[in-house]
């Protein structure tokens, strides 16, 4: 996943540099909020722990078991979140999507780092990463089974799914309600290389497709209820569009791991499919289970002269939005929650104020400077606009 770094100097704004005492209150702050507990902040935070403490005192004192508590908890949100393994992880993934399913949400976004650091997204080997993935998408895919759920795993092509197919063979054969596909289902490879290799290689598609179908049980009455998109890039974004409109209508999509803020940054370049992708396709999945890790760092001028921190956009269906700052343990700790999703400009500044570190005053020259002329992306500066066939990527 992607790392954003911002450096500057501590400043007061208008009233010029920093004081040396207030840099070092500002780094003593630092340590210790990353060692504790930090305490809610006078933004988005206010209140937030009081609503969990009050939600779950009401939780304790009905009738409802553990499954109860744990349901409020997580309508809610979380105080700290730190699973202790990926298979805690894709179990809270699982409760949030099949709480999705029982809502009636139909497509649905998921992402979470799918590997440790030294193989996070593409940074290491693509052929780790791309199969990390498939093996995280079987263990939803189980877990939707326990819920009765039959699912698809769609990867790009027939190449990687018949790779997938040989590596993950037992896994796939252990259970027949996990079918392995691709987005060449629908007969076409990608937009993009045009009318040419449509016409050259559309027959072959075709043909390819109807064997798939019938080797694979896929018909009109499929027994799928969930297909799961793994692996894609930017450029088959269109054919997974094409897909959802010819055999997802009534069933549920979820885009797992795709990393869509990223591929979001490369719609409308040459070359690459427009905008309308977002506006009128992407903005209609809505997140059920979102941890997207940024890290960070900040000059003062006293000793250690750099502060580096760290935090999480944190989601969980059917929670709030929430930003979480990680301490020394490597917990996450939530600092901030809105009902709106946060930009990773607000996210940021959400933990330099907790750990008092945004010492610019508000409008002040020097915060201008610091967060610049622009500090929101295209999509997300799109809120409330005509062009959002739906807000639901954003609640």
């Amino acid at each position: 996943m992607a790392t954003a770094t911002a450096t500057g100097t501590a400043s007061a704004g208008r009233r010029g540099p920093a004081r040396p005492g207030v840099a070092a209150a500002a780094v003593r702050r630092a340590s210790s909020l990353r060692r504790g507990a930090p305490a809610a902040g006078p933004g988005r935070a206010a209140g937030a722990a009081r609503r969990r403490a009050r939600a779950r005192a009401g939780a304790g004192a009905g009738a409802g078991g553990m499954e109860k508590v744990e349901e409020v908890d997580r309508a809610v949100g979380r105080d700290r979140y730190n699973p202790d393994s990926y298979e805690e992880l894709m179990e809270d993934v699982a409760r949030s999507v099949a709480q999705g399913l029982r809502d009636g949400v139909t497509r649905m976004e998921v992402e979470f780092p799918p590997l440790g650091s030294s193989l996070d997204s593409y940074k290491g080997q693509s052929d780790d990463y791309i199969d990390a993935n498939i093996v995280l998408t079987i263990q939803l895919s189980k877990l939707l089974a326990k819920e009765g759920l039959a699912t698809r795993i769609l990867v790009p092509d027939e190449i990687e799914k018949r790779r997938a197919k040989r590596v993950f063979k037992t896994s796939l054969e252990l259970d027949d309600r996990i079918v392995m596909g691709s987005l060449q289902e629908t007969g076409v490879s990608s937009p993009l290389k045009g009318d040419w290799a449509q016409k050259v290689l559309g027959g072959f598609f075709a043909e390819n497709r109807v064997q798939d179908f019938e080797g694979n049980r896929f018909t009109e009455n499929t027994r799928e209820d969930v297909f799961v998109v793994v692996n894609a890039s930017c450029a088959e974004l269109p054919t997974i569009k094409k897909y959802w409109e010819e055999f997802c209508r009534d069933k549920a999509m979820i885009l797992l791991n795709l990393e869509l803020d990223t591929l979001r940054g490369d719609l409308g370049l040459f070359g690459f499919p427009s905008k309308d992708i977002h506006y009128g396709f992407l903005s209609h999945f809505k997140p059920m289970f979102f941890l997207r890790n940024r890290d960070y760092s900040k000059s003062v001028n006293v000793a250690p002269f750099i502060i580096n921190y760290s935090g999480s956009v944190f989601r969980e269906y059917p929670g709030p939005w929430q930003v979480m700052l990680k301490q020394d343990s490597g917990t996450l700790a939530c600092i901030a929650e809105d009902e709106e999703r946060f930009t990773l400009g607000d996210a940021k500044y959400e933990m330099m104020e907790a750990m008092g570190l945004r010492t610019e005053e508000e409008g002040s020259t020097m915060e201008f400077l610091r967060r610049g002329y622009k500090n929101a992306t295209w999509w997300e500066e799109a809120a409330g606009s005509e062009l959002e066939a739906s807000d639901a990527w954003r609640s």
